[in-house]
């Protein structure tokens, strides 16, 4: 049998195990929170290693990789900064979100918990957030569409368009009958998978050139400056702007909604624990991995002939030095980095639309199946709509992931936070800061800086939403109650103590 039929049963394999899980979750999914929120009962393990899955998309096992096999370790820094943001959001957010969505209305999605959370009766932000996600959402998706394409283009030599309707038709398949415990389900295999070929890959590297002292030799030979985090110039002030811009991309883990609605599933506030523990164990295997990887790929390289893509330093290993099967199994894992990011965000934005937009217009809204079903033709509606934005490949279109996640970062990120932790948020400062993190993000790249355009719109946004807080805030008796019962089941939770039962509104 030859080597490229054993990567096409590998990828085989590995579709059918996805719609077999996606199979499993539909049977399970029996309402529209099921469809949602899996019901509030997804497991610690499931929210840790799913939120981590559709998280990383392809950046973690071709992005950083590539980018440190070119660069060094200077490219570690946003590794570092997302390590650092991820722990924070879980240690900080995950816990009180938790309680405070179910304490206030029982809120389903992101857009709705900003609805209840600050008694909003204009629905401005409940329409203009979900407003916000399906934009972003839609062109995330196509990027993640047109980077399968482009990966069965270089992986096999095959059709752009084949590779790209074949991803995308697996990936909703799972996800428009599975829905967000499908979705879940299937990241936490892909991210097994990915953690897997990362840690795996190095270390046959490794063992390959010749143990680590070779390694080090061979990189000190052709790239002496790779195993500096200055990027070997010292810390110039150019230098630390990068540095700061590379870390910055750790704040916009706050206002991500599909790694949001990962800590509004758990069974309960006290599972944020052992899901933190369970989620960053992973993110720091994999990072270092990835990481590895990319080191060890210049000293690969440097004695097998070079490498023209740097992105693909983990796949060509893989394919030189493992087994085709297991070489099939490294770029399933590819995928998987692809497939979970875009069903994460394939469910968000079908919820954007039944939730958020469609129950706010229609007042009398149908039962639970019928929910069900309108939330599938949604998850149909966005990727028919990706899908057609991806027929023709864009650069435009991948370089809008970076600006995806500063969009939400600043939009979202300190509203979120001011939403959890300060209770004179009104519902105008957080409308306002909303709208200028967004606007920020949208217009800084104009000015040329090197600045990422989180930064400023994260810090601006946070100001804003103060300033007009504080201008514009009223006494709310319902609000000062919810807050002070999320903050009593919290600080109950970090006690390890049993905390009181829920309150809905």
């Amino acid at each position: 049998m030859s080597d490229q039929a054993f990567l096409y049963i590998a990828l085989g394999a590995y579709f059918v195990g996805m719609i077999a899980i996606g199979v499993f979750a539909a049977r399970r999914t029996k309402d529209h929170e099921d469809y949602m929120l899996a019901g509030r009962k997804l497991p610690p393990w499931a929210a840790a290693l799913s939120a981590g899955a559709s998280d990383m998309s392809g950046w973690l096992v071709m992005g950083l990789p590539g980018a440190i096999y070119a660069a060094g370790l200077i490219e570690a820094w946003i590794a570092i900064g997302l390590t650092i943001g991820a722990y924070l959001n879980w240690r900080l957010v995950a816990p009180r979100l938790r309680a405070y969505t179910e304490v206030s209305n029982n809120s389903i999605t992101v857009p709705s918990f900003f609805e209840n959370r600050l008694k909003d009766r204009t629905r401005l932000l409940r329409i203009i957030s979900a407003v916000i996600i399906l934009v972003f959402f839609t062109l995330y998706i196509s990027a993640g569409m047109v980077a399968g394409g482009v990966f069965f283009e270089s992986a096999f030599g095959g059709e752009y368009l084949v590779g790209m309707l074949l991803v995308s038709a697996v990936t909703l398949s799972y996800t428009l009958f599975g829905g967000f415990l499908g979705a879940s389900l299937t990241d936490v295999a892909q991210g097994l998978l990915m953690m897997t070929a990362l840690i795996l890959v190095p270390i046959v590297a490794i063992a390959n050139v010749g143990g680590f002292g070779e390694v080090g030799a061979a990189i000190a030979a052709a790239s002496p400056d790779a195993v500096s985090l200055t990027g070997g110039e010292g810390l110039t002030g150019l230098t630390l702007i990068a540095i700061i811009s590379a870390m910055a991309w750790g704040l916009g883990y706050f206002g991500q909604p599909h790694i949001l609605v990962r800590f509004m599933a758990l069974p309960s506030a006290q599972a944020a624990t052992p899901a933190r523990r369970i989620g960053m164990t992973w993110m720091v295997l994999s990072m270092a991995g990835a990481v590895l990887a990319g080191l060890v790929g210049i000293a690969f390289f440097d004695q097998n002939g070079g490498l023209d893509n740097p992105e693909t330093v983990v796949l060509q290993m893989s394919q030189v030095l493992l087994h085709p099967i297991i070489a099939g199994l490294v770029l399933a894992a590819v995928l998987a980095a692809i497939m979970s990011t875009i069903s994460s965000q394939l469910v968000v934005c079908s919820s954007a639309l039944v939730e958020d937009l469609y129950r706010v217009v229609r007042k009398t809204p149908p039962g639970g199946r019928s929910l069900v079903v309108l939330g599938r033709a949604c998850v149909l509606i966005v990727a028919v709509v990706a899908a057609v934005l991806a027929i023709t490949p864009n650069d435009t279109i991948l370089g809008l992931v970076g600006f995806a996640w500063a969009g939400f970062g600043a939009s979202f990120g300190p509203l979120i936070l001011l939403s959890l932790f300060w209770r004179r948020l009104s519902a105008w400062g957080a409308l306002a800061g909303m709208v200028t993190g967004a606007v920020v993000v949208f217009t800084w790249p104009l000015l040329g800086t090197p600045v990422y355009e989180l930064l400023p719109g994260f810090v601006l946004a946070l100001i804003v939403s103060v300033v007009v807080s504080l201008v514009t805030y009223r006494e709310d008796d319902e609000i000062q109650q919810e807050f002070t019962d999320t903050t009593t089941m919290t600080v109950a939770v970090q006690k390890g103590e049993e905390p009181e039962p829920t309150r809905t509104s």
